[in-house]
């Protein structure tokens, strides 16, 4: 059966985004759309009638991310189970970090950020202060149903994710391995989720 419009629109988006992520990993914020469009098996007018700069590509990349590591904060059953909800996000984080090809675009984004300023505050906004803003509006719709008692919900975001981040984060932009299994990491978003519920329970 042959695709409508739009999912041909969203195959198309996929790819270009895809594509975008190996050639600035491998060729840095200089790429030429032309490279990103061919790696795409699009043309050039494909790739820009989509995202009209580069600055516009790389924040789409950035909300896929951000999308795919905010996922469990609205699940059906997050707002009545935050424990399980944060630990899942933090899991997420975890795994974004380690395990995908994110971080060579991340890498070469914070080496071309003098040259290309506008590009890196997109990434900013798009990235983690987009991440940052979700988990503090979770923590607030907690708050406010007696679940959590928060005083600063962008405060308490932070906290969060620097307590399941910590070297990882950093390792992974030096690409430097890993160095906690798969269960280690499980066990770190558990225990973060838990110790963050404690310290913030009514």
């Amino acid at each position: 059966m042959p695709r409508v419009a739009g999912q041909i629109d969203v195959a198309k988006t996929e790819a270009i985004l895809d594509a975008a992520v190996e050639v600035i990993g491998q060729r840095g914020l200089g790429a030429p759309m032309e490279a990103i469009a061919k790696r795409a098996g699009v043309s050039k007018q494909t790739v820009y009638n989509h995202y009209g700069s580069k600055a516009e590509l790389v924040r789409a990349l950035m909300a896929r991310r951000v999308a795919v590591i905010t996922a469990p904060l609205r699940d059906p059953g997050a707002i009545d189970n935050p424990c399980e909800a944060l630990e899942a996000y933090a899991r997420s984080m975890l795994e974004t970090v380690v395990t995908t090809k994110g971080y060579s675009v991340m890498r070469v984004i914070i080496q071309g950020a003098g040259e290309m300023p506008d590009v890196a505050q997109e990434v900013f906004e798009a990235g983690p202060r987009h991440a940052r803003r979700q988990l503090a509006a979770f923590l607030e719709m907690e708050t406010q149903i007696g679940r959590l008692k928060v005083d600063n919900f962008d405060q308490a975001a932070e906290f969060f994710s620097g307590m399941v981040m910590g070297h990882s984060q950093l390792r992974a932009l030096l690409r430097l391995p890993s160095d906690k299994t798969p269960a280690e990491f499980d066990s770190l978003a558990r225990e973060a989720a838990e110790r963050f519920m404690r310290a913030y329970a009514p």
